[in-house]
This record gives structure tokens, C-alpha cells and sequence, in this order.
């Protein structure tokens, strides 16, 4: 499943030059990834409520352009790879046409005491 969302650049976010911080990007990714388990009708609190926690084992990001402030960014997310426990997101930041970003993040499923739980089907996604 492909997700899109919109992010306009606050200017927190941002160092002197107006240049969107990179540690920033990582947040942006949360945010990717958040809404397009919302969109198939999953919150992270519900899952957390089912006792079902989602920690980052792997981050990379690979900074193409700066993205400056005010700008409006697309960040477009994917689920890459879904094995037995991991779940693989990638993500693109683009501002109009132009590739700003590209970030791959693995996540592992675990329960409240910290272990390692099989991926549950209704988080993997459905086309």
C-alpha cells in the first residue's frame, strides 16, 4: 500500500538558513507512517491498547536537496517488506517534482515486556 501525505515546513523545524533540520525528516517519517495505518482504519493507541508495540530496529536516511522553510513537501510511504516479525517502510520527501529525501525505516512488533511478537495480519496492508 502507497500513502500520501502533505507537510508544510514550520519554521522550528529549521536551522538558521531555513533549512529543514535532518533529525526532522525522521519525525516526518513517524508522521508517513501513522497516517497511512489510519487510513486502514488502525491507530497506533488501539494497538498499544491490543498490547502490541511497534519499535524501530533499523532507520537510514539518504538527503537528496534541502527542503527549506515553508516549503509544502510530499512524503509518499510504503510498506517495502513485511517478514514474520519486521515490517519495512520506505519513504520519498519530494517538493513539487523534486526528490528531496529518501528514508527506510524496519520496525518489530513486540508486546508490553519487550518481546519479539509475529507481525499481526491486520497491520499488513491490504493491496
Amino acid at each position: 500500500m502507497d500513502h500520501e501525505i502533505q507537510i508544510r515546513v514550520r519554521y522550528q523545524e529549521t536551522d538558521q538558513m531555513g533549512v529543514v533540520y535532518h533529525g526532522n525528516y525522521f519525525q516526518y517519517f513517524e508522521m508517513g507512517r501513522t497516517e497511512m495505518l489510519r487510513a486502514q482504519g488502525i491507530r497506533y493507541k488501539d494497538m498499544e491498547t491490543a498490547g502490541e508495540f511497534c519499535v524501530v530496529v533499523n532507520v537510514e536516511c539518504s538527503y537528496k536537496k534541502p527542503a527549506m522553510y515553508d516549503d509544502l513537501l510530499t512524503l509518499k510511504t510504503r510498506v517495502k517488506k513485511v517478514s514474520r516479525v519486521k515490517i519495512e517502510h520506505e519513504h520519498h520527501v519530494y517538493r513539487d517534482d523534486e526528490l528531496l529525501a529518501v528514508g527506510h525505516i524496519t520496525l518489530a512488533v513486540v508486546d508490553r515486556n519487550g518481546n519479539i511478537q509475529r507481525v499481526p495480519d491486520w497491520m499488513k496492508p491490504t493491496d
